[in-house]
């Protein structure tokens, strides 16, 4: 029994991990100790201090366009500073010094500035992805993004913390106290990983040719990016999947506590286990059923991920009461959100890692998260306004995003299926 669990294969690519992808995923799980408990009550936090659905939905494109225009200048930045040394300065300036603004937070702009400087996250996006990829065996790509999903959901077991804590304190005292604690756990996590990771082979070759250019040389360096992206029909897929599921998860982010708190009635207190049993069964599918997707045949997976993603929502948005058999839908509800989430997020982040050329990771990781963005700015203004009128409408907006990524996926498929078939057709390469 033993010798076979050792054997199982995400257990030994975590057994087998070196360097920086040891140090990145060894790491990850410090973000349950710190961001994901107060994740659970980010959204009713800023209702708590008078701000409307419509301010909450304000808020997260600021959020959103705030990341936009960072991850266009993420590529340049990464690539002069390097990845490891990026890492380490935007993850202080978009999460450390947030969590100082959020636990003196006194109302609406205190959220927005939070939310500009947060956005530089997107830096790190590229470069902490850079410095996890870069060094890591490509046939390893798959597992070890699923490790980085199994550690964000790992740390969620730590949600009833938080949920002590509101009990005891109250909504807003306790979020006080969980985001100074959240500054100094994420403080210690980007010690530890710079500490323990080193430059990765690709990144000295960019920081070297970057030593004598301009930022603004630099950033003409996109149009080869461009025109690799345009010229693989692959990157493109990966691209659209990344947006509909950025927008899916950005919606149900910011409005499921609101529709669980404010329409089907669940208390306050009860909000971050929903979360840890969302996560209890990512963990408990991630060893059943994602670890045995194959890397090369993502299209039912990916139907699956959409499928199941659509069937959480139209269960959520059919419990009007917190009564028992609400209970039971959601919990249902959560089983099917946790299986459509891993599944795509997994496999959004794997599409990308294996269609993007490695000599242009930055620069095409840059493009594809400001693209990203663009798209998806408008969507917390809209999510807020259809939370104004109803707290069901956002939902239905995603049930409408994710058939349009069965149809992309399906559309994508056949091509290439057609490719296959007869070749000559077709002219444009694929990555």
């Amino acid at each position: 029994m033993k010798n076979k669990l050792l054997n199982h294969k995400l257990l030994r690519t975590l057994i087998e991990l070196r360097g920086n992808p040891r140090a990145c995923v060894f790491t990850e799980p410090l973000w349950g100790l710190s961001m994901n408990l107060c994740l659970p009550y980010a959204s009713v936090y800023m209702l708590a201090f008078g701000l409307s659905d419509v301010q909450v939905g304000i808020v997260t494109s600021i959020y959103m366009f705030s990341q936009m225009v960072f991850a266009f200048l993420s590529s340049v930045i990464t690539d002069k500073l390097g990845r490891r040394k990026t890492t380490a300065i935007f993850d202080f300036l978009a999460w450390c010094i947030p969590c100082i603004i959020w636990a003196s937070s006194q109302g609406f702009w205190f959220f927005v500035v939070a939310a500009l400087l947060n956005g530089m996250m997107k830096i790190t996006t590229v470069s902490w992805d850079c410095l996890l990829i870069e060094d890591a065996p490509k046939d390893k790509i798959t597992q070890i993004y699923s490790w980085i999903i199994l550690c964000g959901n790992l740390s969620a077991l730590f949600a009833p913390i938080s949920s002590i804590l509101v009990a005891k304190l109250t909504l807003v005292p306790a979020l006080r106290i969980l985001y100074i604690n959240a500054f100094i756990i994420m403080t210690a996590k980007l010690l530890i990983l710079y500490k323990f990771s080193t430059e990765t082979g690709v990144g000295k070759i960019r920081c070297e040719a970057s030593r004598d250019k301009s930022c603004i040389e630099m950033l003409s360096g996109y149009k080869s990016a461009i025109r690799k992206i345009i010229n693989s029909r692959g990157t493109i897929f990966a691209i659209v999947i990344s947006i509909l599921v950025e927008i899916v998860t950005m919606i149900g982010m910011t409005f499921w506590q609101i529709i669980v708190s404010r329409r089907i009635g669940v208390s306050d207190t009860l909000l971050p286990i929903f979360p840890m049993v969302r996560s209890i069964l990512s963990i408990i599918l991630f060893f059943t059923v994602i670890s045995r997707i194959k890397q090369s045949k993502l299209k039912w997976p990916l139907y699956g991920g959409f499928i199941s993603s659509i069937a959480a929502y139209i269960l959520l948005i059919s419990i009007s009461d917190a009564g028992v058999w609400g209970y039971v839908l959601l919990f249902i509800s959560l089983v099917f959100e946790a299986l459509g989430g891993a599944v795509l997020n997994t496999l959004r982040e794997s599409l990308v890692a294996i269609h993007v050329d490695p000599e242009e990771r930055s620069g095409i990781m840059a493009i594809l998260q400001t693209l990203v963005m663009l798209v998806s700015v408008p969507f917390g203004y809209i999510g807020g306004l259809l939370s104004d009128i109803s707290r069901v409408l956002p939902f239905v907006l995603s049930i409408a995003l994710l058939l349009l990524g069965i149809l992309a996926t399906a559309l994508f498929y056949n091509i290439k299926r057609e490719k296959v078939l007869c070749p000559e057709q077709y002219n444009v390469k694929e990555a």
